[in-house]
């Protein structure tokens, strides 16, 4: 393998772009895209998207056991994509934040478009530079 010499090593960092986010951000982020690559736990995110919901209710709809929906759930809490709260003997589930369901509604409309072949704009890092 051939060594690179300074000038080209600049270069190629240049072109790959800004500094990247920390890497527990992006092993955090890589875990929320784990969780809602399971498409039964990305309808459960988009139940939640009208509001709060206990368990029982979702498996009820989903037509599903209630430790089936519990533990997607508990897999959709463990990267914080969902909160949860007791009253009483129900545990009630909803969306961590905006940013949850702005991720959901992106990934279903981003799903439903047709294919293109047309280039985006550079988005920007949280920092407002462009990736």
């Amino acid at each position: 393998m051939k060594k690179q010499n300074g000038s080209a090593r600049q270069h190629n960092q240049a072109r790959l772009g800004p500094e990247l986010p920390d890497r527990p951000e992006l092993e955090r982020a890589s875990a929320m895209f784990q969780a809602l690559g399971d498409s039964a736990r990305l309808r459960l995110l988009a139940r939640l998207s009208s509001g709060e919901a206990c368990v029982t209710e979702l498996a009820e709809v989903e037509g599903e056991k209630l430790t089936t929906v519990s533990a997607r759930l508990k897999t959709l809490h463990d990267v914080r994509l969902v909160k949860r709260r007791r009253e009483a003997k129900h545990i009630y589930y909803s969306l961590s934040d905006f940013h949850v369901l702005h991720l959901v509604e992106s990934a279903v409309e981003h799903a439903a478009e047709p294919q293109t072949t047309q280039a985006c704009p550079k988005p920007r890092t949280k920092k407002g530079n462009r990736l």
